[in-house]
């Protein structure tokens, strides 16, 4: 493992540790080296399962045209969901768990097929997916002001922080993914509007770059995973006691709620 790769890591698992937010790792990274932010995520989630955590999926994220604009870069990215950072719907999430919070509602695949072929098409993931679910990511980033191009939001795990999922499995063959609309509310009032063509098109599609990409790295998409697609609409700020619903055409509700007290550890801390 590369001195840099190591020195950011370091920087990340302290912020993540100790809650305080750290300066940008591309400082410490070779310039927009993509291959060595992913180096430093894979490096990291290495250490949360040798302290006794689970990979339960992945989330991709980068999935809008502007925000792949914004940081630079053509493709979407990616990153690992943890155990520890899965929250039930409707529960409190303390406030502090995640280090500068923002939410994003999108569609969850739960699979039951594996997904290891070279190449993949719709139609494998379709065949692949047990069940569809509505689902609230809770984004944050380690990096101090979200002050983050590519190589940072990779290298911290493409800005994971928690996520939400809805509780009523629909079957695939019963949606419309593409046109599926959202809304996401804080207290009724609606912070985020979009639907599922906002994913690259389709959450599918979102899909099948994940299942080509891990297989290409050697981890492929596993029976029982959970996929969270990417953002159906903007990213929305929160604040403590803030309750955010999401509505998807379709798959129905999802809560997200924040609590007003301080979190204890940080959620993906070290137990």
């Amino acid at each position: 493992m590369s001195a840099p790769v190591t020195r950011a890591a370091e920087l990340l698992d302290r912020a993540r540790r100790t809650g305080v937010p750290c300066a940008p790792v591309r400082d410490v990274l070779p310039v927009g080296d993509l291959d060595s932010a992913y180096a430093v995520q894979a490096l990291l989630t290495d250490r949360r399962l040798a302290e006794g955590r689970r990979v339960t999926g992945w989330k991709v994220g980068l999935t809008s045209a502007a925000v792949q604009a914004q940081l630079g870069v053509d493709t979407p990215d990616f990153g690992a969901l943890l155990d520890d950072t899965a929250v039930p719907d409707g529960a409190d999430l303390p406030w502090g768990a995640v280090l500068q919070p923002k939410a994003e509602a999108e569609v969850a695949l739960v699979l039951e097929g594996d997904l290891d072929h070279e190449r993949h098409t719709v139609a494998d993931v379709i065949r692949a997916t047990a069940f569809v679910l509505p689902a609230i990511e809770i984004v944050g980033s380690r990096i101090r002001d979200w002050d983050i191009t590519a190589v940072d939001t990779i290298a911290d795990n493409a800005s994971s922080g928690a996520y939400v999922l809805g509780n009523r499995p629909v079957p695939l063959r019963d949606l419309d993914l593409r046109t599926a609309g959202m809304v996401l509310e804080r207290r009724g009032e609606p912070v985020s509007t979009g639907a599922g063509a906002a994913c690259l098109g389709n959450p599918l599609h979102a899909a099948v770059w994940l299942a080509d990409t891990l297989v290409r790295l050697g981890r492929p998409l596993r029976a029982g995973d959970t996929v969270l697609t990417g953002a159906l609409g903007p990213m929305a700020a929160v604040a403590p006691g803030d309750v955010l619903e999401a509505r998807i055409e379709g798959l129905g509700s999802v809560r997200a709620a924040f609590g007003t007290d301080p979190a204890r550890t940080p959620a993906g801390a070290a137990r």
